[in-house]
């Protein structure tokens, strides 16, 4: 009998049935992939079973017996806990007191920090999470902070760990200590659920795969028994041809970005890009690669606008534009895709519309003689939804109603509606599906071979190789690394991600 069975699921929202009738069975001692489009109903179907959302139909067992999960609370007591995509912590604690926050040892009235410094030590060791109880969790390493995570799942003592897009934002190397942390989990009776959309990882750790599509089980597979390329199909219902690079580039081209000794500080004040020099030509799509934090977002901002350098020079085509505003530099034929899509590149209140519009609403055929004109508007809207299958009911519904990968469809539209001179495209499939992933891409090459300069950031290193010309790594805002396709690979470029060189690996 398997140890969680999810029968006859079904959970309905205005005009969307997000789980239809879904049956979901995970075996205990493994780890179970769920994956499947934007919009498959993988999220809705893990936060009834975390308790976040109440089903409309169905029943949930443990142990064969059956269970209600009105709250995460409840969830978490029956052994069921989840490591959020985007991590639950607080920055100003110690990591034993993230780990062990709401669930303190107490010595009479008082928490025992003695005790809470021993019991997160222990579980460290025992699991091979290795951090320091008393650390700041701000000081910490992106990797480090995961491993919290799982210490906080199982000082809670969780037998049913649920994963969501674990490997995000980590370095190919802090991915295989993932794995292998998973793998020392399951050894000893726990048992996974992970969701993503990096088939490399779930042909690597998982051993089955349950695949949904709209909604609905289209089948679950034996990983070891089965090809990526097979639960892909699965995934999107169709095949889907290889992505390929466009053909190298025969002369230098033409410079469209020149950054000179940037230097940039982030929030607090202190130096966060130091003293970067590169240039993106026409035709051309230069990967930067780096494990977040280091520097990306304050480079990102400092090139479209959003903030001062300290020093330096960017030069986009033949003009100065380190102190121009961001339009100026829209105008000029930069586009923007931004790495927080909720922080920088949608409004969550406006309408699909209007976020489509957002950054050319001022000019012809939106608006003509300063009046807006809303069925060019919506017109524009309905072509942008079917060209990217952006899965809404219309054009007028709130962005904040959108799973995470239909609002970064939304982003990725509007910003490729037309061919810019520059695309600065940070994590642009970041929450993507491979299909949608795929189609962002072809996109991206599409704008490579009409000449445009692209700079393209991303976490993910298959992405990159699959795309770029050349490579630059940043690690603590500076640049360590420069490759061709030809000698970059995984573990090269992980290598310089984690500021090592080479030859002191």
């Amino acid at each position: 009998m398997p140890y969680l069975r999810m029968v006859g699921i079904t959970k309905y929202f205005p005009g969307v049935v997000a789980n239809d009738n879904i049956t979901f069975e995970v075996e205990e001692g493994e780890i179970h992939a769920l994956v499947g489009e934007n919009g498959a109903g993988k999220s809705t179907l893990m936060k009834i079973l975390y308790g976040m959302e109440k089903p409309d139909a169905g029943q949930i067992y443990l142990n064969d017996q059956p269970v209600n999960i009105p709250n995460p609370q409840t969830a978490i007591q029956l052994g069921i806990d989840m490591v959020h995509q985007h991590f639950q912590l607080v920055p100003s604690l110690t990591v034993a007191e993230n780990v062990t926050l709401g669930y303190e040892p107490h010595h009479g009235p008082f928490i025992d920090r003695r005790l809470t410094d021993q019991r997160v030590r222990e579980l460290s060791e025992r699991f091979g999470l290795l951090v320091e109880p008393d650390a700041v969790v701000a000081d910490l390493s992106v990797g480090e902070q995961q491993r919290v995570e799982i210490l906080k799942l199982l000082y809670r003592d969780a037998r049913l760990l649920i994963l969501d897009e674990p490997s995000a934002v980590l370095t190919p190397q802090e991915v295989e200590d993932l794995f292998e942390v998973l793998r020392r989990l399951v050894e000893t009776g726990r048992t996974a659920i992970f969701i993503t959309h990096k088939l490399r990882e779930v042909m690597a750790i998982c051993d089955r795969a349950t695949v949904l599509r709209r909604g609905r089980v289209v089948g679950t597979v034996r990983v070891d028994e089965t090809e990526p390329e097979t639960i892909a199909r699965m995934m999107v219902g169709r095949e889907l041809a290889p992505i390929r690079r466009g053909e190298p580039l025969r002369e230098p081209p033409k410079p469209r970005l020149i950054v000179r000794d940037l230097h940039v500080s982030d929030d607090r004040g202190l130096p966060a890009v130091q003293g970067i020099s590169f240039r993106v030509g026409a035709g051309e799509i230069v990967g930067l690669a780096g494990v977040e934090g280091n520097g990306q977002r304050e480079l990102i901002e400092a090139l479209v606008g959003l903030r001062k350098p300290e020093g330096g020079d960017v030069v986009l085509g033949d003009e100065v534009v380190t102190e121009a505003a961001n339009r100026k530099r829209r105008d000029l034929g930069m586009a923007i895709i931004p790495e927080d899509r909720n922080r920088q590149g949608l409004s969550a209140e406006s309408t699909l519309t209007e976020n489509l519009v957002s950054t050319r609403y001022h000019k012809p055929p939106f608006s003509r003689w300063g009046f807006l004109r809303v069925g060019e508007m919506r017109a524009f809207a309905l072509r942008a939804i079917r060209q990217f299958d952006i899965r809404v009911r219309g054009p007028n519904v709130r962005v904040r109603t959108l799973s995470g990968g239909n609002a970064q469809k939304v982003v990725v539209a509007r910003e490729l509606a037309e061919v810019p001179q520059l695309l600065i495209a940070a994590q642009p499939t970041r929450g993507l599906d491979v299909g949608a992933t795929q189609f962002v891409h072809s996109e991206l090459l599409h704008l490579r071979a009409a000449g445009t300069a692209i700079l393209l950031i991303s976490a993910d290193l298959d992405e990159l190789l699959a795309l770029a010309d050349r490579f630059l790594v940043i690690f603590e805002g500076r640049l360590v690394g420069e490759l061709m396709p030809i000698e970059a690979t995984r573990e090269r470029l992980g290598i310089l991600m984690t500021g090592r060189s080479e030859q002191g690996r």
